[in-house]
């Protein structure tokens, strides 16, 4: 049968738009549909790079209110305005949509706006303000991405009940703030408006925030957080929502414990739902999970061999990277070509403020599995580029495996942490341990100087 296009990724994110690039690099017919704005899908429209974009801003501004008395002449404003922190998303938008357009269209990569949904496990229906077309592929890639889950009792407005969509978009600033929900984002969002002098709180069912992160690192950012006057309301579940009827109308939230919380605004935060609703999946031979998520086996195929799915809509660990990632795999996979399995050592990275990140085991999966290891650490305060930046409570860790030297893990919080993990990815994934570390000379003064220190840490305790 011949079809229109030899794969069809529905959606424009990083899961989408890398499928479909890697299989015009294979000399196939791609498209993309995208029913957004802009191609780039939700990591570039209200996603990760406009809430990173807008973290940017805040960590700025606390570093200019921070260091205001090392500064002669520096002005100090104790709060910005919602205005001067958004104030740079729409250009950094812009221009990494005009990088995907580009890329796109070099790779001759069709870009077809519109829902898609499907018809039979070959067609796709697009619908769009011009009408409605009928298309065809021999592959199909699903990575629609997620959506704010909905809010209880009341319907988010954008004004005083917001969705992680609608942060970026934010009319004002709030002097108080409840975050429901203790997740990567919640924690991340939490973070950047303390930082600019609101005053929030969050709420969270569970005892523990991150709990696949390393504990201590958790410990430590909780504590900073606390010190910028963020209250943890652990254990505890939001039994309703609603807004106030008086002036200035605000926030309510009942908590089933009796509790009760006021705020100017209360951002829900609590999950986000697979995109695949108006996706006609039955009609492919699929189903969806209850939160929307499609199964996938270890090369993205779902249930139907033709079709894959790649990015958020397959769950953990929805990260920008690995989606791109997973497109590409799955795109391979469709045309046979072996490339292999994920590699299983990715980052993470949390873009709190102080932002996180990690790579390879924590402290307490190791336990669990009774691997025996070694703690190496660094603190930034004895790092000469911690003293130059005025990060006092950065901290550095390494895990190694006392039987053979080898590293296990890297942990991080602290200025730079997501880009100083990269060195010990590397490392891990490359067989390598405490040795390479105790041999190698880093730039100075740099937070690379973190290994060498840590290294040297592990290595005493070990001599011990």
């Amino acid at each position: 049968m011949t079809y229109d296009f030899d794969l069809i990724a529905i959606g424009s994110g990083p899961a989408g738009q890398r499928a479909a690039v890697q299989a015009a690099k294979l000399g196939k017919r791609a498209a993309v549909i995208e029913r957004r704005r802009c191609v780039g899908g939700v990591c570039l429209d209200t996603g990760t790079i406009p809430s990173k974009t807008l973290r940017e801003a805040a960590v700025t501004h606390a570093v200019i209110v921070g260091k205001g008395d090392r500064l002669p002449g520096v002005r100090r404003e104790e709060r910005p305005t919602s205005a001067q922190l958004l104030a740079g998303i729409d250009r950094v938008v812009a221009r990494e949509m005009e990088v995907i357009e580009d890329q796109l269209r070099r790779n001759d990569v069709s870009v077809l706006s519109g829902e898609a949904s499907f018809d039979d496990p070959h067609t796709l229906v697009i619908r769009s303000e011009q009408g409605t077309r009928r298309v065809t592929a021999a592959h199909v890639v699903i990575a629609v991405g997620t959506e704010p889950a909905s809010t209880p009792g009341v319907k988010a407005d954008g004004e005083i009940i917001l969705t992680t969509d609608d942060v970026v978009r934010l009319p004002r600033l709030p002097r108080t703030l409840a975050v429901v929900g203790a997740g990567v984002v919640g924690i991340e969002y939490a973070s950047i408006f303390a930082a600019v002098g609101v005053h929030v709180t969050l709420v969270e069912r569970r005892d523990r925030a991150l709990d696949f992160l390393d504990r201590e690192i958790v410990d430590e950012l909780i504590h900073q957080m606390r010190n910028r006057n963020v209250t943890f309301r652990f254990g505890e579940t939001v039994e309703s929502l609603a807004i106030s009827e008086e002036l200035p109308r605000r926030a309510v939230l009942n908590l089933e414990s009796g509790k009760r919380i006021v705020a100017d605004m209360v951002l829900f935060s609590a999950g986000r739902l697979a995109a695949t609703g108006p996706l006609n999946l039955p009609a492919a031979g699929l189903a969806a999970d209850a939160r929307g998520r499609i199964t996938v086996d270890a090369q993205f195929r779902t249930a139907v061999p033709h079709l894959f799915a790649a990015g958020d809509v397959i769950g953990y660990p929805s990260l920008a990277a690995t989606s791109a990632e997973q497109g590409r795999l799955a795109a391979c996979a469709a045309f046979g070509v072996d490339a292999g399995p994920l590699e299983p050592h990715f980052p993470i990275g949390i873009y709190a403020i102080p932002e996180i990140s990690m790579v390879g085991a924590p402290e307490h999966e190791l336990t669990a599995q009774r691997i025996p290891y070694e703690t190496g650490v660094a603190r930034y305060r004895e790092i000469a580029r911690g003293q130059i930046l005025g990060d006092q409570s950065g901290m550095f860790k390494m895990l190694f495996d006392r039987r053979d030297r080898r590293l296990l893990g890297i942990h991080c919080i602290g200025t730079g942490a997501t880009e100083l993990v990269h060195v010990g990815q590397a490392v891990l994934g490359l067989g390598g341990g405490l040795d390479y570390f105790m041999r190698t000379v880093f730039n100075y003064p740099t937070l690379a100087e973190c290994y060498k220190v840590a290294a040297l840490d592990a290595s005493n305790k070990l001599r011990a």
